[in-house]
């Protein structure tokens, strides 16, 4: 059965049809009171976004990271959060950035993406008509923003995706020396090929990640300092909606995607065997 929810609050007759499912597979344009519903009443579903959900935003992420370091060894930039403007007032005259000070620094939204959330300060103006945003962004409703150190990365992130298990992954690299980001829409080019080492550790960290939260389907952004000379990847964003120009298009995408949840659902158990353990979670309306 398909259901579309898009631009609607899921209502009686989803709730219905989910109770009544085997599996479900939701869109990447997911809303929080779906997901909710759908993890609620049906045992086996694509994808798994517990963490998408439970640690909402560009702060949400950096505490998952910091909760996952904690059990492998994962690196990202050091960074201040902040969950409002009340959380600023209350914290900004004990703050003193040491480790990310002097300029420039990172400073993100919590929402947005892109790289239209994300901006280099450097100086004290442009952190000032930052925090302004970040006001009119709180009063539009999407509160929170980070301050981050800002990691001299040769103008390129590493961008992995996974999606069931396989994981490809791809440089975008900014050309534009006055350009600050590295988003394909910002003007950045894809190179599939450069450093195959690097490439690889940025994978592997993604694999570990997901071994311990259980996202099956994501765009991880690494950067990797260009001063060491073994850089570990750091951990920038999960994207949980993220572009497709890098896997080949639209429906490059959908062949991955539409092969991986098949061989997904062909490692579930047995219907019948399923069903016996699910009717005490999806009881019929």
């Amino acid at each position: 059965m398909n259901r579309l929810c898009a631009g609607r609050q899921p209502d009686r007759y989803d709730l219905k049809a989910i109770q009544m499912a085997y599996t479900v597979i939701l869109p990447q344009g997911c809303s929080d009171a779906l997901y909710n519903m759908v993890r609620s009443n049906c045992k086996f579903v694509f994808p798994n976004w517990d963490t998408r959900f439970d640690y909402p935003g560009k702060t949400g992420q950096i505490r998952l990271f910091r909760k996952i370091g904690r059990k492998i060894s994962i690196a990202h930039p050091q960074s201040y959060l902040f969950k409002d403007m009340r959380s600023y007032n209350l914290r900004k005259s004990k703050l003193t950035f040491q480790e990310i000070e002097p300029y420039p620094f990172v400073f993100k939204l919590n929402y947005g993406g892109e790289g239209q959330a994300v901006f280099l300060i450097q100086s004290d103006t442009d952190f000032k008509e930052k925090i302004r945003l970040a006001i009119k962004q709180e009063k539009n409703g999407w509160p929170g923003f980070l301050v981050q150190r800002y990691i001299p990365s040769r103008n390129r992130s590493l961008r992995v995706c996974v999606i069931g298990r396989r994981y490809v992954a791809y440089w975008r690299i900014q050309k534009n020396k006055k350009q600050f980001g590295t988003s394909l829409a910002q003007g950045a080019t894809i190179d599939a090929v450069a450093d195959p080492q690097l490439r690889d550790a940025g994978i592997k960290a993604a694999q570990a990640f997901c071994r311990l939260t259980g996202i099956n389907l994501a765009g991880f952004d690494f950067i990797f300092a260009d001063q060491e000379e073994k850089p570990p990847p750091l951990f920038l964003e999960i994207n949980y909606f993220f572009g497709r120009k890098g896997l080949g298009g639209s429906q490059a995408f959908y062949d991955i995607l539409e092969e991986e949840i098949q061989a997904w659902i062909t490692e579930l158990p047995s219907v019948c065997d399923a069903l016996m353990t699910q009717t005490e979670v999806c009881t019929p309306i």
